[in-house]
């Protein structure tokens, strides 16, 4: 079982090679940089010079807002630089951010992510056999690159690329050419990934590599277990608020309040989304328990269904030696379950 945790989106670029150093002293594989706040690839560069043993991969770049080019040159440089730790994840965002945020054209974001990411293999090939490059696809088109811009080849493998999603027809479409798939946080419930993520995923007779990344709230006992759920039930109503998020509310039989949270948003009743999520609903949405119980629950609902699997690091770092402890207990009962 793969252990993850993401570098917090605010972390300052002088603040991450702490946090990494963390993370790889927690025992999680790797760690996920995201695109929000800052470039993933700046960020995913300190990551890399401050670990060791650490897979780093974005979860996600937003593709769409920058060419193949820059996107495979990057990758290429952090595969070599990491030694082969650095890995691609890429998705679509939404239109409103690629076209608002971003000032870039949006068409049909399937048809789109496929041809990059093919876009961005040919790339690579390129850069490896120092050969032509010649590619057209459906949105994208290389037909030059001089010596002079080539990199040239590493010694290592070319990174993977992962892909991400919530539909089915991303999740298909990382079945075809995705090397990895991260589940967003909201379809990351067993039952939706086994409904609906999973039988998506292997429609074409294929299936990369999944890590679920499922909000999930523990601790060394109650108290602090209890401490955490406003945060969580705040995000979660504020995610689920989103139409395109509510698949995994209707799966788990509770359309009804997805409905109510995407009307309440559009109304900027922001303030009272949380008390939607009451404890019963929480509970169905949220695993939680202790360090102790987690690697035996987590093993019983996911073990089967997954590669990998997110977690939050620690809120206290006192707690670092025990939670350290438990991640050993997650993989050896994941081990044990399959």
């Amino acid at each position: 079982m793969e252990l993850v945790t993401s570098l917090p989106a605010d972390t300052p670029l002088r603040q991450v090679a702490q946090h990494v150093e963390r993370i790889e002293n927690l025992g999680f594989d790797t760690v996920h940089i995201s695109e929000t706040i800052r470039d993933p690839f700046a960020v995913a560069a300190l990551a890399v010079e401050h670990s060791s043993t650490l897979t780093v991969r974005t979860s996600m770049v937003v593709a769409f807002a920058r060419s193949p080019m820059v996107t495979a040159l990057a990758a290429w440089d952090l595969a070599g630089f990491s030694g082969g730790r650095f890995q691609l994840g890429l998705a679509t965002q939404v239109r409103g951010n690629i076209v608002g945020r971003y000032s870039m054209p949006w068409t049909n974001p399937v048809a789109q992510l496929r041809d990059y990411v093919s876009a961005v293999r040919e790339i690579f090939q390129a850069f490896q056999t120092g050969g032509e490059l010649d590619y057209a696809g459906s949105h994208y088109t290389f037909n030059r690159l001089q010596p002079y811009f080539n990199p040239g080849p590493l010694d290592v493998p070319a990174p993977e690329i992962w892909t991400g999603g919530v539909n089915s027809r991303m999740c298909s479409l990382a079945g075809a050419v995705a090397d990895g798939f991260v589940a967003h946080p909201t379809s990351s419930h067993p039952k939706v990934l086994a409904e609906r993520i999973i039988p998506s995923l292997t429609a074409g007779g294929r299936k990369p590599r999944l890590i679920a990344v499922p909000k999930t709230i523990t601790g060394k006992d109650r108290a602090v277990i209890l401490a955490q759920r406003e945060a969580v039930r705040s995000e979660l109503a504020f995610l689920y608020s989103t139409p395109a998020y509510r698949t995994a509310l209707e799966v788990l039989g509770l359309a009804g309040i997805g409905e109510k949270l995407t009307a309440m948003a559009r109304t900027g009743d922001w303030a009272r989304l949380p008390a939607v999520l009451t404890d019963d609903v929480l509970d169905i949405l949220v695993t939680q328990c202790t360090y102790a119980e987690l690697p035996g629950v987590l093993s019983s609902k996911y073990a089967s269904l997954c590669d990998g699997i997110a977690l939050a690091v620690p809120a206290d770092p006192a707690d670092d030696r025990a939670f350290a402890a438990m991640c050993e207990e997650i993989r050896a009962a994941a081990a044990s379950a399959k």
